[in-house]
């Protein structure tokens, strides 16, 4: 029984060598393998590929609101609902998926960029995983420098204590990411404030309509927020708001 049990386990052993493309002897070498693992060309050893994929699905959420137009979207939608007056519609799941998919649309180019460069290459095994994140950030360093304003890039320059660069380019991710950040707020701002005002003059036309022939019973606001919401819908408000939004980015 012991003979036998010993040629099934060599029997499975030679198998499983067999489908994993390797020599039985290879097994009896683990530390052997892994070395030629970590030679492999491409994307080096399976362990440290999956580690990076991990630490990349982990940094995702961050990466979405730092380097990509998510924040000026959604500053902008947060805007538009208060100056509606109305304060749960649309829900914050519905905005947050719009902000979604017009990011998506505004970064498909930028993504487009970095699977040619970065991606491809490494499913042929021409450069590492380290090596395609490196490349992955020549195209997101192109974009957020073209949103963001001299003066953030000089703040942070500044803060920094690096010396002035010759080229923007030069300058480092630690840098150009929180000066686009502040730069996008900037803009997001700048745009709600623009929907803003229209909303608020018919605020004050009512509140003072509704004094001056002494209507004290009715909040202004109940008024006010139908007719808002009205001249939105004439003016085709959503398609106004999403097309200057996307127009910004070009």
């Amino acid at each position: 029984m012991v003979v036998v049990a010993r040629r099934v386990v060599k029997s499975a052993a030679a198998l499983a060598a067999t489908c994993m493309g390797t020599a039985v002897p290879a097994l009896a070498a683990p530390g052997l393998a892994q070395n030629r693992a970590l030679n492999i060309p491409g994307v080096g050893s399976v362990s440290w590929t999956i580690l990076i994929l991990l630490t990349f699905i982990t940094l995702v959420p961050a990466l979405l609101l730092s380097m990509t137009p998510f924040v000026r979207i959604l500053v902008v939608f947060h805007f538009l609902r208060q100056a509606l007056g109305t304060e749960s519609a649309p829900s914050n799941q519905v905005l947050v998926g719009l902000a979604l998919f017009l990011t998506y649309f505004v970064m498909q180019p930028v993504a487009t960029q970095i699977f040619q460069a970065a991606v491809v290459p490494m499913e042929k095994g021409q450069i590492t995983a380290l090596q395609a994140l490196e490349v992955s950030a020549g195209p997101m360093r192109n974009f957020m420098l073209k949103f963001t304003r001299e003066k953030d890039l000089a703040v942070f320059v500044k803060t920094a204590d690096l010396p002035r660069p010759k080229d923007p380019q030069d300058l480092p991710l630690r840098v150009i990411v929180p000066a686009y950040i502040v730069s996008e707020l900037q803009a997001g701002f700048q745009i709600g404030l623009v929907l803003f005002l229209p909303f608020m003059v018919i605020d004050l036309v009512v509140a003072s309509v509704t004094t001056s022939v002494g209507m004290l019973q009715l909040p202004p606001v109940v008024i006010s927020t139908p007719l808002k919401i009205l001249l939105f819908v004439m003016v085709d408000g959503w398609g106004l708001v999403v097309g200057s939004l996307m127009k910004s980015f070009h």
